[in-house]
This record gives C-alpha cells, sequence and structure tokens, in this order.
C-alpha cells in the first residue's frame, strides 16, 4: 500500500516552487489563488525571499504546505491508501485526504502559523535535537531539568534515538548539556521562533481553537495518521479536535510509521520540499519503498 507524507516547518528553501510556477499553468493558478487568499504575495517571497522572510514562521508555514498540496494536485493516479503529515503536514495530509478544502485549509495554516509566531514572541522558547539517547532517557533528562530550570518537554520524537525537546532557553541549554554529559551523540539547537509543541504555544491555542470551529470539516477519503496518538482517523469532528491538540502536545512520529507500516504501507512518498521525512523513515521501518516529490519534475519521472 502507498502512504503519503507532508513535511513540517524547517523544510522551505528559498526559490520554491518557482521552476513549478514557470513551466504549469496550473500551479500558477493555485499559487495565484493563494496569493488573494493569504492578503499578501507570498509566493515572492518563496520565489526570492530573502531567506530571513521566508523562515519567519508566519511565511514558512503557509509557503511549505502550498508546496506539498500543489505537488500532490498534480499527481495524475496517486493512490493513496493512508496520510500523514509532520506537525504543520498534517494540515496538507488533511488537505490530501479532501477532509478540508484548500481555501480553508490555507486560512487556518495561515492563523495557526501567525498565532505561533505571535506566542514565540510572546513567551520566549527554542527547541534543540537530541540525537543518541533512549526516549525515555530524554524524557527523564526533561522532567528533571523542569523541576530545577525551566519548563521544558520531548516535543518530537523523530526517530529513534532522535528526539526534539522544546522549552524556555534556559532549560533547553540545560538539556542540551546535560544530555551531551549522558553520552548523548549530538544536541544541536535549532533555528525556531518559538518552543514549538509544548505548554508555550498556549497563548496560540484559542486563536485557532476559534478558527478550527468555524472551519467546516469533511470525513477524510483515506485515514489520517495522526501526530497525538499516531492513530488512523477519518471522522471529521475527531481531526478537528486532533489539530488543536497537536498545537502544544509531543510529535509521535515514530510512532506514526510504525502504524502505518503495521497497516500494510509499503511505499512511503514524501511530497513537499526536502527529504527530511524520507531518511526518517528508512531509520525507523525496514524493508519499504521511500522516495519523494520535491520538484515538478519528480512527478514526470513517474514518481508519482
Amino acid at each position: 500500500m502507498r502512504a503519503y507524507i507532508f513535511p513540517g516547518q524547517g523544510s522551505q528553501t528559498v526559490g520554491m516552487l518557482r521552476a513549478a510556477y514557470l513551466e504549469s499553468a496550473q500551479v500558477r493558478d493555485i499559487l495565484d489563488r493563494a496569493n488573494d487568499v493569504l492578503g499578501y504575495e507570498l509566493s515572492g517571497i518563496m520565489f526570492e525571499g530573502p531567506e530571513e522572510e521566508l523562515r519567519q514562521t508566519r511565511n514558512a508555514q503557509p509557503a511549505i504546505f502550498l508546496h506539498g498540496y500543489i505537488l500532490y494536485r498534480l499527481i495524475e493516479r496517486p493512490e493513496a491508501a493512508m496520510a500523514a503529515g509532520h506537525s504543520l503536514g498534517e494540515y496538507t495530509a488533511l488537505t490530501a485526504a479532501n477532509a478540508l478544502t484548500f481555501d480553508d485549509a490555507l486560512r487556518l495554516v495561515q492563523i495557526r502559523a501567525e498565532a505561533m509566531q505571535a506566542a514565540g514572541a510572546e513567551m520566549p522558547g527554542t527547541m534543540a535535537a537530541i540525537i543518541g539517547m533512549e526516549d525515555a532517557a530524554v524524557i527523564n533528562l526533561c522532567s528533571e531539568v523542569a523541576g530545577e530550570v525551566g519548563m521544558v518537554r520531548a516535543a518530537n520524537f523523530n526517530t529513534p534515538g532522535q528526539v526534539v525537546v522544546s522549552g524556555t532557553p534556559d532549560a533547553v541549554a540545560a538539556v542540551m548539556e546535560r544530555a551531551k554529559g549522558a553520552g548523548a551523540r549530538m544536541a544541536k539547537q535549532l533555528n525556531v521562533s518559538g518552543a514549538f509543541h509544548s505548554p508555550l504555544m498556549e497563548p496560540a491555542r484559542a486563536r485557532l481553537a476559534e478558527a478550527l470551529q468555524s472551519t467546516p470539516f469533511r470525513d477524510a477519503e483515506m485515514p489520517v495518521y495522526v501526530n497525538i496518538s499516531a492513530e488512523p482517523l477519518r471522522g471529521a469532528d475527531e481531526l478537528r479536535a486532533a489539530l488543536l491538540h497537536q498545537l502544544t502536545a509531543p510529535v509521535l512520529w515514530t510512532r506514526t510509521v510504525e502504524r502505518m507500516h503495521a497497516d500494510s504501507a509499503t511505499e512511503f512518498i514524501e511530497v513537499g520540499p526536502g527529504n527530511a521525512l524520507q531518511g526518517m523513515v528508512k531509520r525507523i521501518v525496514s524493508g519499504a519503498t521511500v522516495r519523494g516529490i520535491a520538484e515538478l519534475s519528480d512527478i514526470s519521472r513517474g514518481e508519482g
């Protein structure tokens, strides 16, 4: 069975979709529509940057959503059995599954991105990748530091041995230092504007909740494996609730990929910029076909 997976924030790059825009009228139509929905010319930032502008959460999230959505829609026969997305990518997965319309999904992504950027300014935080430690050891380390320094938690369980922690700057720095002392292979701070998937995103919750509640959802046409539980969901109300909970809850990506594989996914196709999810899948399961669609030419080569 074929599973489509969609990346999250951090995979953006200046020049994204520019070649596709010049080559395809359908891409031009969707991106021009997106500019209208957003109320500003995001496509120009995607094509030309500057990088600092594209990296801002309010621009990066809708840009990545658009990249994945557009390429997926251009696949003539996706033959999708299931879908999942990493953090922001869950919105792309739900749109691919027709649980959300394009306009509604893009508006939600814009609201989420703006709310998260504002929350990061109101309650400053950061994130760091801890590599080479067991999940339980990272969780215990976060609990220890939280009791002594400040709020920090395990936020992304990306692969066995790769956990991203999220919290106040002092607490994240303490976890990094202690992780290195405990034998972690690497502890690297991430270039993000806030402590995503942690209680420090709580200021964004009310605005996103209101937007989700006023947005019509449909039952998904294929199961979407959600970040908060790694469970396959189809029901409109369940999917809406999962998106809200996801804002402050950990991303259970390792369990998500394992569950999809257990449910007979034999081929994983990452759709969107970059290849981070492909590398993660290869480290989580063995024997599956893993490939990516990052450019229009990937589709024309039969990657879909």
